[in-house]
């Protein structure tokens, strides 16, 4: 069982299940009772959220405004979302710290490491919003990014599909999930599993990722023990087999 993992939760998964819009307090129910079970198994977690339920910034720019501001936006979003999903957390007993990477210190801490890794330490839930702080980088880079430098065991990326498939599985009835890859593998298939950068430094970092349904109960619960669900991605295929042996 791992002892310290990110959980990457995309925007869409908190919205309305239909549409991926707003925040569906149904939803933040049902992560955070979750989420609650990993913790009280002894795991410590930290969660990144994206913030497409919102805005998002890409696809806002192209309307005609920046791209930096339109980014800022987002980030403002994934703020929004860390604090619904840190008070649903809360109702289920847990203590948590909303932590972002631009100052806004009326409803959040700054991210400092130093102080995320003492909370985590302490127990406690920590969201991390804002990103990395800057424009044109994802939420999966920044969700790489933080679950390198609190040194987490795996990095959990929650999907509404159940791995990593050749194809979209929604789209081809044929399509082949994979039960493991290399983060070599995931590059040069383009799979699309998270943006190229968030992929290498999880490579340059060796640092494991682990993508799986969050929509069916219990397996945030069984990707912490190391079970085999989803698709891992590792340094080596025998790494990611041994990951979940």
């Amino acid at each position: 069982m791992y002892n310290r993992v990110l959980l990457k939760l995309s925007g869409e998964a908190l919205g309305d299940p239909e549409t991926g819009h707003g925040i569906h307090p149904a939803q933040i129910q049902v992560y955070a009772k979750q989420i609650a079970r990993v913790v009280g198994l002894g795991v410590e977690v930290a969660i990144v959220c994206g913030g497409g339920n919102i805005l998002r910034g890409a696809e806002f720019s192209q309307l005609g405004g920046h791209r930096a501001t339109a980014d800022y936006m987002g980030m403002l979003g994934t703020v929004i979302n860390a604090l619904a999903l840190s008070d649903g957390i809360e109702q289920q007993g847990l203590e948590t710290r909303v932590m972002t990477a631009l100052e806004i210190k009326q409803v959040a801490e700054p991210f400092v490491w130093r102080r995320a890794d003492a909370h985590l330490g302490r127990g406690r839930v920590i969201l991390l919003a804002a990103g990395t702080g800057n424009p044109f980088f994802t939420t999966d880079t920044a969700a790489a990014l933080r679950a390198t430098e609190l040194r987490c065991d795996v990095l959990l990326k929650a999907t509404k599909v159940d791995g990593v498939y050749d194809s979209d599985p929604n789209k081809n009835p044929d399509a082949k999930r994979y039960d493991s890859l290399t983060f070599r593998e995931v590059m040069e298939q383009d799979l699309g599993v998270m943006d190229i950068t968030a992929i290498t430094l999880c490579k340059e970092n060796d640092l494991p990722i682990t993508v799986f349904n969050l929509f069916e109960d219990g397996n945030l619960e069984r990707a912490v023990r190391g079970e085999a669900v989803g698709t891992t991605i590792c340094s080596n295929t025998s790494e990611a087999a041994a990951t979940q042996a």
